[in-house]
């Protein structure tokens, strides 16, 4: 299956939700190359980065489960390099 590298913006406004944004992003870690969480306490936010190399399906997949979540916004910005069939998943 063709894959896509994605980074994945994610800003955190309610931190109750964190658990269940943590278990989203392990249902989707084999597909994760890595990943970058920062704390804002002065405007009481957290920004995620997420860098992604998956089935296009599964990027919007994952960005749409994690934008349901109550005060948790996310979006995908994909790579202009061009899709790979079977690319390492580890």
């Amino acid at each position: 299956m063709a894959t896509r590298v994605a980074i994945i913006s994610i800003v955190v406004e309610n931190s109750d939700c964190v658990k269940e944004l943590n278990r989203i992003l392990h249902e989707y870690g084999s597909y994760i190359i890595g990943r970058m969480g920062i704390p804002y306490p002065k405007r009481e936010i957290s920004l995620i980065s997420v860098v992604m190399d998956a089935p296009a399906d599964l990027i919007s997949a994952m960005t749409g489960k994690i934008g349901m979540l109550r005060g948790i916004s996310s979006k995908a910005l994909y790579a202009r390099l061009k899709e790979v069939a079977d690319a390492p998943a580890d």
